[in-house]
């Protein structure tokens, strides 16, 4: 056994080598199931055993989807033979996979089955035990390949029919005690089996009445009724119809075939008795509505296996039924039950009319690609328009002799044809498709005349008035009619039309569309055209809809809809013949290509566009459906791949299509105009850079379009923001192309850039950026700076400090991409405010972490086109380019380093990080600004990596990643060196020169990073960010900084740990004087220490513990008096436990400050200091004599710290008395307690709600 199993345990190897050549079993292994050996070891085993050891594996081999980890034998490990690692349905839409193995295991376990049965026998219920987890193989097989391709390999004895019966009795009595298929005993899957089994045999050519036992032995008198064990079938099928798992159809097909059988009419019309009376006989309930559903699917079943002149004497009855429950509302409810009864429709049509093969049917194209490829396809092609002329006159001469002869139409068939178009009609996509199939089956029965009534039905579905759904159910009518030859050549004319509509069927609802299971549809009519017709009857129809299915595989919002359009094409191409550019377009439309909306848009359909036929078509499609979809995002796009096509047909574009998009922009339909506006603009454009020039006239139009929007007032009400949008981004394109604009224009476009710069939009304000800069640069750059410049200006200068957010925002930026001659005037008052804008507002209403970060975009913008641009600023300043670099040194690199701490909170959380994040890259490109002018020193280099690391280990992932990024590329810049960086070599140790390294990861960068605390220039800026981490929130990051923290204190060598340890506690010191009364250090450093103190850090020091130790206790005496925040008392008071619990001389100090806090105003906190003094006093001896410790502890555990204030205190003075440290207390206290005690006892403290003291608190706090 151990043997096999090593053996399997073998990887499977497969040579490279010819397959024509190879073993069957090589090129099946190779190809198919891959799992082959595994599985064949596990069936093996099965039935070397006689049964299914484990459960478990069962279900991992429901899907045959098996990855070996690991096979032990039972020797090693009982009950785990296979431990498996299956992949969800691996072979689920590939069943055929699967198919050359079915034979070998499904016959060994069904045969087991059988000889489990006939051994162990029905009366045990160990049978059950047995065969069901062999069920579950064989029903996974079934769901994959399925039950027509499993139940070849079942054994049909005659003899197992009533051993099947009684099995089946056996499972039918059982419940499957969980509806997990994962968890399931198999009780579900036995039932499935043996009906399929039943299925098989109940086919046997022998009298059932020969074969039942109960008869012989004389149980059955009655020789009307059906044999006793078609009854106990017919009995339990009619159970499984009521059910809502799969037996119900699988009963339905046992039912069709047993029923169907020649010596079985009495238990036919037995069973329609009754499906008449449950069909007469609806509920509204679950139970029956399952049971309603069953019986329409048995009847269909039926009415598809059973001879036609059996059928013909009770289909009357079963259309009458069919007739009243297709009007019930459990119909109108359930669109399976629907489906079902359409399904029973077509079959009772199918049934009134005879089978026949009319030959007026078209005959189908059966070229091939190869074939339609070859050098002489021309010559075939020629060939094969001759047949099918011969073919269509033959059918012809057939037609006529057809249509004289008199078919026998029962009118029955013209209900059922009108249901059926109904169902073309239906909501749900199930029934249409199968009423779709059903008008195709009835189609092929009826005569030429009476074929073409039925398509002049089909297409009144393409009405304007119709829905969606009609639309949907008769394309797929169409492609069922032309696949089956239905659908003559000489018709296609009329229904093209409709294809082509349906291809475009977009239909808006609200703030969206339907229409794209349409168009889905439509291509499938396309798809079938190519494969049902010759290239002589599809050459014009081929022409007149290819250019509209590469317009749907380019354009269609829909991925689905592009390639369903792509896919039709190229089976047109391929099987038509040699159509002119088809395999260039196939190839560029490619169904991976395709799947990006932007790449079909820009590059796909820029590609078909050059060829003949396609380019107005194309510029149709989007300029009369897609600049004016629906969709935001979409029009934007369309503008753009219009603008695309430009250079095919200037001439067209400037003339034709901009008359069309300009009245447009005024359209009272916001969609149209915006799309618009955004047309006109790319495309402007766009004939700019093929180099033609619009006509003065043109330009005026096009001049007008903004204040013409402004005149009309469409910048208000709903859509006002996206026009903005646009309108800026068309300005924009103008001023690219410098068009001819009057003076009253640009002062007009102008105002119209600023108002849009003032919007609380970020997008507007970013396009309006934009466009300024192209406004500028093209209509107000003179070479001196005039009266009007001077104003705009200074106008931006003063939004800097306006009320308005939105007014400091856009200001920011705007001056940001000012030209340099604007610029160089007030350059020093202009640097300097934006300076001032990159700090937090000192009016807290102010405050508006957006404005900051545009600020800082703006100061690095206008620092570099003041350097870049040098010789235009020695013109106007030659003697100011000193001081410009010093300014930008001192001033500008400073605010830039304060930026690094914003720490901003608000409701939407840390907006300081945005102004952080900026700042991080501002101080990068200032740098190498510097570093141009050799202007970068030492103190910058310290002040600049020291911000930056800090950042590199706070508690952001994207910051920390920001921020190491920058560090790289400043040690590694490959154009500017930057020199002067403090031990840079420890720097590239830690960052080195390689890309896409996860610093973003906690585990990976703060092991690194940690190692600058050895630094001492860097030492108190890391420890800064990681006391961050280690007392932040996150668990994961806390225990990733703590394990990298920790790592690095353990030092390699003798004495280095407690060098580093002193190290450390003199930055921490450093960082508790630093941010004196500032929780968002103070709080998580207090948590950092008291970590690092459960962690027996700082307390070997040797002379520097006592030390570290004061300090630490100045800080706390400072921070904790008179706090609110619980996390910060918290901590505090087990720092105060700790080092009471150490060695003189501070222990005195910190547990006299410790026992302060019993009398704390907050319950909990009086709680906590009661706990931790308890500790102390357990650990330490000394504090309190001997013979008073035991009389203290138990004082500190009777009493009640979170109870009234005043008991509180009282027992707080008698702890101290009792532990002899009257001293300690304040003179407040003892008199405060005799005062009270005066009394006797009579007046006792009046209750205190201690809830009043802190109820606001609490309430933040979670307690």
């Amino acid at each position: 056994m151990a043997g096999e199993i090593a053996k399997t345990e073998e990887p499977l190897v497969v040579y490279e080598e010819d397959d024509e050549r190879g073993s069957k079993e090589t090129v099946l292994q190779k190809y198919f199931l891959q799992e082959w050996k595994l599985v064949k070891y596990i069936l093996d085993d099965i039935v070397f055993n006689g049964r299914v050891s484990d459960l478990s594996s069962v279900h991992r081999i429901r899907s045959i989807d098996l990855k070996t980890k690991k096979i032990i034998d039972k020797e090693h490990e009982p009950g785990g033979l296979y431990i498996l690692d299956p992949q969800m349905d691996k072979y689920q839409e590939q069943g055929q996979l699967l198919e050359p193995y079915l034979e070998s295991i499904v016959s060994p376990l069904m045969l087991m089955i059988r000889s489990k049965t006939i051994e162990v026998g029905l009366a045990s219920d160990e049978i059950l035990e047995v065969i069901n987890p062999l069920c579950i193989i064989i029903y996974s097989l079934v769901t994959v390949c399925g039950y027509k391709a499993v139940v070849k390999f079942f054994p049909h004895q005659v003899s197992d029919l009533e051993l099947s019966v009684s099995l089946l009795e056996k499972c039918h009595g059982t419940n499957s005690v969980t509806s997990l298929r994962q968890e399931s005993g198999g009780e579900m899957e036995a039932k499935c089996v043996i009906l399929l089994w039943l299925s098989i045999l109940v086919l046997v050519p022998f009298d059932i009445s020969s074969i039942d036992s109960s008869i012989s032995i004389g149980q059955y008198t009655d020789v009307n009724e059906p044999p006793p064990l078609v009854m106990r079938m017919v009995g339990i099928c009619k159970d499984y119809l009521s059910t809502a798992g799969p037996m119900r159809s699988i009963a339905g097909l046992l039912l069709s075939r047993l029923l169907t059988r020649p010596d079985m009419p009495n238990a036919f019309i037995s069973f329609l008795d009754w499906t008449h009376e449950v069909l007469s006989s609806v509920k509204d309930d679950v139970m029956d509505h399952f049971r309603v559903l069953g019986v329409v699917e048995a009847l269909a079943a039926i009415f598809k296996a059973g001879s036609r002149k059996m059928l013909l004497i009770v289909v009357s009855s079963v259309w009458s039924d069919t007739l009243a429950i297709i009007k019930s509302t459990t119909a109108a409810r359930s669109p399976l039950l629907r489906k079902s009864i359409v399904k029973l429709t077509q079959r009772i049509g199918l049934t009134c009319l005879p089978r026949r093969s009319p030959q007026w049917c078209y005959v189908g194209n059966k070229s091939s690609l190869r074939k339609n490829m070859s050098p002489n396809a021309s010559s075939g092609i020629d060939q094969c328009s001759c047949d099918a002329d011969l073919d269509i006159s033959t059918s012809e001469k057939n037609l006529t002799f057809l249509d004289d002869e008199n078919m026998d139409v029962p009118d029955m068939v013209e209900e059922i044809i009108e249901l059926l178009l109904t169902g073309l009609r239906d909501t749900d996509t199930v029934v249409r498709w199968s009423a779709a199939k059903g008008v195709g089956r009835i189609t092929s029965r009826l005569t030429s005349s009476l074929a073409d009534e039925v398509l002049s039905s089909v297409l009144e579905l393409f009405s304007p008035g119709e829905g969606d759904g009609s639309w949907h159910g008769g394309c797929l009518a169409l492609a069922e009619l032309a696949r089956r030859g239905l659908l003559l050549p000489i018709s296609l004319p009329r229904v093209v039309p409709f294809v082509v509509k349906a291809l475009h069927y977009d239909i808006r609802r609200g703030p969206h569309s339907v229409g794209s299971h349409v168009r889905d549809a439509a291509a499938y009519v396309c798809w079938a055209f190519g494969r049902a017709y010759y290239q002589n009857d599809m050459r014009n129809i081929l022409n007149e809809l290819a250019p509209h299915l590469l317009a749907v595989a380019c354009y269609d919002r829909e991925v689905n809809c592009r390639r369903a359009a792509a896919a039709a094409f190229q089976e047109n191409v391929g099987r038509q013949g040699n159509y002119p550019r088809g395999i260039e377009i196939v190839n560029t439309a490619d169904y991976f290509l395709l799947a990006s909306r932007v790449n079909s848009y820009m590059n796909v359909a820029v590609s078909i566009a050059q060829y003949d036929g396609y380019l107005y078509l194309f510029v149709e499609e989007l300029l009369y459906n897609k600049i004016c979809h629906w969709d935001k995002g979409l029009r934007e796009l369309a503008a753009k791949a219009l603008s695309s096509l430009v250079k095919y047909d200037v001439e067209y574009f400037a003339n034709f299509v901009m008359e069309k998009i300009i009245p447009c922009t005024l359209s009272s339909d916001l969609c149209t105009r915006h799309g618009a506006t955004l047309a006109a603009g790319e495309i402007v454009l766009a004939i700019h850079q093929c180099g033609y020039s619009l006509p003065i006239d043109k330009q005026k139009e096009v001049a007008g379009v903004v204040p013409a929007i402004e005149k009309a007032r469409l910048y208000r009400g709903k859509g006002g923001e996206i026009m903005r949008a646009a309108v800026s981004r068309f300005i924009e394109c103008l001023s690219a192309v410098h068009l001819f604009l009057s003076e009253n224009t640009k002062r007009k476009l102008l105002d119209t850039l600023s108002e849009n710069l003032r919007h609380p939009n970020s997008h507007i304000q970013n396009a309006a950026v934009e466009a300024i800069r192209r406004f500028l640069q093209a209509y107000f750059i003179t070479g001196q700076v005039d009266k009007a410049t001077d104003l705009i200006m200074s106008k931006y200068l003063e939004q800097l400090v306006d009320p308005n957010v939105a007014a400091r925002r856009g200001s920011a930026l705007a001056l940001g991409v000012l030209p340099i001659n604007l610029l160089v005037k007030d350059w020093k008052v202009l640097l300097m405010r934006l300076c001032s804008s990159c700090l937090i507002e000192d009016n807290p209403e102010d405050r508006d972490a957006e404005a900051r970060v545009n600020s800082i975009k703006g100061l690095l913008s206008v620092c570099e086109i003041l350097t870049e641009e040098r010789e235009d600023f020695d013109l106007y300043f030659p003697d100011q380019g000193t001081s410009l670099f010093l300014m930008i040194k001192n001033e500008v690199m400073q605010s830039l380093l304060k930026a690094l701490n914003d720490y901003s909170v608000d409701n939407r959380g840390d907006v300081g990080s945005w102004v952080r994040e900026a700042a991080m890259e501002a101080l990068e490109r200032c740098t190498y600004i510097l570093c141009k002018r050799e202007l970068f020193d030492a103190n910058l280099a310290i002040g600049l990596v020291s911000g930056i690391v800090k950042q590199a280990v706070e508690k952001m992932d994207k910051l920390r990643e920001v921020a190491a990024k920058v560090l790289h590329r400043i040690l590694y810049n490959d154009v500017i060196f930057v020199p002067s960086i403090p031990y840079r070599e420890k720097l590239e140790e830690i960052i080195p020169n390689k890309d896409d390294l996860k610093w973003a990861v906690p585990t990976f960068s703060y092991p690194r990073f940690v190692q600058l605390l050895q630094l001492n220039c860097y030492s108190r800026s890391v420890l800064c960010g990681l006391v961050i981490s280690i007392g932040g929130l996150q668990d994961f990051l806390r225990k990733a900084s703590l394990s990298a923290l920790l790592d690095y204190l353990q030092g390699t060598l003798n004495g280095e740990s407690i060098m580093r340890e002193c190290t450390l506690s003199d930055d921490i010191l450093w960082v508790l004087q630093q941010y004196r009364k500032c929780d968002r250090v103070i709080i998580p450093t207090l948590k950092t220490i008291e970590i690092l103190f459960s962690k027996s850090v700082f307390l070997d020091m040797e002379d520097h513990t006592p030390i570290f130790f004061e300090g630490v206790l100045d800080s706390l005496l400072t921070e904790l008096k008179g706090s609110k925040d619980f996390s910060k008392l918290y901590a505090g008071i087990a720092i105060l436990g700790y080092i009471a619990s150490v060695s003189p001389p501070v222990k005195p100090r910190a547990f006299s400050q410790l026992l302060t806090f019993l009398s704390h105003r907050y319950p909990k906190i009086r709680k906590a200091c009661a706990e931790q003094v308890y500790l102390v006093l357990l650990q330490n001896e000394k504090l309190v004599s001997e013979n008073n410790t035991e009389r203290v502890l138990e004082i500190i555990s009777d009493t009640c710290w979170e109870g009234d204030i005043e008991v509180v205190k009282k027992q707080k003075v008698l702890l101290y008395q009792t532990a002899g440290l009257e001293s300690w207390l304040p003179l407040n206290a003892m008199d405060g307690v005799l005062s009270s005690s005066g009394d006797g006892g009579k007046n006792k403290p009046t209750a205190v709600d201690e809830n009043a003291s802190y109820s606001s608190l609490v309430g933040s706090s979670g307690f």
